[in-house]
């Protein structure tokens, strides 16, 4: 028989439990396998925001947003659809019912230990998908998964997780390989473009600078210096434009603050208009870089 057999709500930071559900099995292999949960909610951070894992005959799920990580154990024939979707439901009212400060201030495990009668009430209804009423939530999330399928986690990640292999580092750290971006766009292209050119202007007069400095003794060290900085600030822009990492957004704010420092400082060797389209452009990049969000998920707005 499919059905969802445990559930838990963890801090992504800490892996400190904040809810779960009531568990009354006794199943042994259920157990083991809550034991691998533990190990692997104080490593969410470090793997994709939607993943699965088959352990012993039970399908381990989980997603993480905010800050906050949904964990569900079920049996292996459950369909992957209903899975999400359930963790989908916890996640949504969880953002509802508390707020980003009281989850980061909460000291105690189950610090809302209340939130365990949502949490049976929905495995209820999920374990009794005839009488499921979103007909229209699961289309969503078939489509959802479809574009962007959970990542599979093997067993060797999970022996990294439970310490055999503690000094191999994490290869999901970075780039999360099933974070798919949205398709790019005309504009998107173009501040690459111009990006690129920046960052080759930048690195053409850091070359210059060096060949003045070797003829005269002189000449400030610190505008080569300014130069590549800004060469690689554009070019790192266009790897965040390119690619999925944690964190981009404000990444893609910092490179922009680092452009605008070099051309402030080399303010002596540009003119207004040149300083102003360099910034101009990482600006436009950085507008880019915002607006390409992972498929299914809308710019924030808040940042």
């Amino acid at each position: 028989m499919s059905m969802v057999l445990f559930a838990s709500v963890v801090r992504v930071g800490d892996g400190l439990p904040l809810s779960a559900s009531t568990d009354y099995e006794q199943d042994k292999e259920l157990q083991e396998t809550k034991k691998h949960l533990k190990g692997l909610s104080k490593k969410l951070g470090q793997f994709p925001d939607r993943c699965t894992v088959k352990i012993g005959q039970f399908n381990v799920n989980f997603t993480s947003s905010l800050g906050v990580g949904y964990l569900m154990v079920c049996t292996e024939n459950y369909p992957s659809v209903l899975a999400f979707c359930y963790l989908d439901e916890l996640q949504k009212e969880f953002i509802v019912t508390y707020d980003t400060k009281r989850i980061n201030s909460a000291v105690r495990p189950y610090s809302f230990i209340e939130f365990d009668t949502f949490i049976q009430k929905t495995k209820q209804r999920y374990n009794s998908p005839r009488s499921l009423s979103t007909k229209i939530n699961l289309s969503d999330m078939q489509t959802e998964i479809r574009l962007r399928p959970p990542y599979q986690l093997s067993r060797e990640d999970l022996s990294s997780i439970n310490g055999f292999s503690l000094h191999t580092p994490s290869k999901y750290k970075g780039i999360a390989p099933t974070q798919m971006l949205d398709p790019v766009t005309l504009p998107g292209i173009v501040s690459c473009v111009l990006s690129v050119l920046c960052g080759g202007l930048n690195l053409l007069r850091g070359v210059h600078a060096i060949e003045s400095i070797l003829q005269n003794d002189d000449e400030d060290f610190n505008y080569v210096i300014a130069f590549f900085l800004g060469t690689a600030a554009c070019l790192y822009q266009c790897y965040l434009f390119a690619y999925f990492s944690i964190w981009r957004t404000s990444k893609s704010f910092l490179a922009l603050g680092l452009i605008c420092l070099s051309n402030m400082y080399l303010s002596g060797l540009r003119n207004v208009w040149q300083i102003l389209f360099h910034i101009a452009v990482g600006a436009f990049m950085t507008l880019q870089v915002w607006l390409r969000q992972p498929l299914g998920k809308a710019p924030d707005y808040n940042v």
